[in-house]
């Protein structure tokens, strides 16, 4: 889920899309994006003078599972040649990281296996329930969705297998963090303080406190999905965006083809906010 804040007139919106985040912040509809940190180094590739620049890291895993029709204790990536896979858009962060494992498996995704790209996001998961694909990418709900009912299992975790990738950061233009710095650092030590909460309480404790926020889905599922991004470190335990992240997203995006120039650390990300906050 892609949020946008306004906080000169507090707002909270939920658009589909990095691009269209990106485009809400740019033109000042929103004050602050929460996005794929990728969305910013396309758009500072692209030449904009107040590019925005990514202030708070908040997951370091990607959030997708790989779900198989039959249960396997010893999965290996290269059970997946000669299959059908329902992944994601071309050139959209899910299937990037899944295209990074399979190369770095030695496993060539365009002639090893065959990818199902053409299906909308929400809708791999009853596609798969129906019958379609031998293996499907989903993230929770779907996931565990299609646990519950009997229709798949989930055998691998692309963020576990990918490495301290940075999934998704808050960001604002370049502008307006240096107008309003004393904003963003309120901003960035709520968001800590969340962390800590994560940190200092177990999956089910956590799963009580958000369950409100998911009133069609049962506190028992939402245990499990919190539980399974919780065992494999989904959260950071600060919101310090390090370079060693931004080298591996761009390692990935180099790898999808999708990177013709790599971009500085230091010009789309700052730590400030972040370590003032974590103190």
């Amino acid at each position: 889920m892609l949020i946008l804040f306004k906080l000169s007139a507090p707002k909270l919106s939920s658009p589909f899309g990095a691009d269209k985040t990106m485009t809400a912040v740019i033109s000042g509809e929103a004050d602050i994006g929460f996005m794929g940190s990728e969305a910013s180094v396309y758009m500072y590739n692209e030449g904009a003078s107040d590019y925005v620049v990514n202030f708070a890291q908040l997951t370091q895993r990607a959030g997708n599972f790989l779900v198989a029709r039959q249960e396997s204790t010893d999965f290996q990536w290269e059970m997946l040649k000669g299959k059908m896979v329902l992944g994601g858009r071309k050139g959209g962060m899910p299937e990037m990281v899944f295209e990074y494992i399979l190369k770095e498996n030695g496993i060539d995704p365009e002639q090893d296996l065959t990818i199902i790209q053409n299906i909308d996001f929400g809708s791999t998961a009853p596609a798969f329930a129906d019958g379609r694909g031998d293996f499907t990418i989903e993230f929770e709900p779907g996931a565990t969705s299609l646990e519950s009912a009997g229709k798949g299992h989930v055998i691998a975790s692309l963020g576990e297998d990918s490495g301290y990738v940075p999934y998704t950061a808050f960001s604002a233009k370049k502008s307006y963090l240096k107008e309003n710095a004393e904003v963003i650092q309120h901003f960035t030590n709520a968001l800590q303080k969340g962390m800590d909460f994560v940190q200092s309480h177990t999956p089910a404790e956590i799963a009580s406190v958000i369950e409100p926020q998911f009133p069609e889905t049962t506190l028992d599922t939402i245990t499990t999905i919190v539980t399974r991004y919780y065992e494999q470190d989904t959260w950071k335990n600060n919101l310090i965006f390090e370079k060693s992240s931004f080298d591996l997203l761009q390692d990935i995006l180099e790898s999808s083809g999708e990177l013709e120039q790599r971009v500085p650390y230091e010009d789309l990300i700052t730590t400030e906010f972040a370590e003032k906050a974590a103190q």
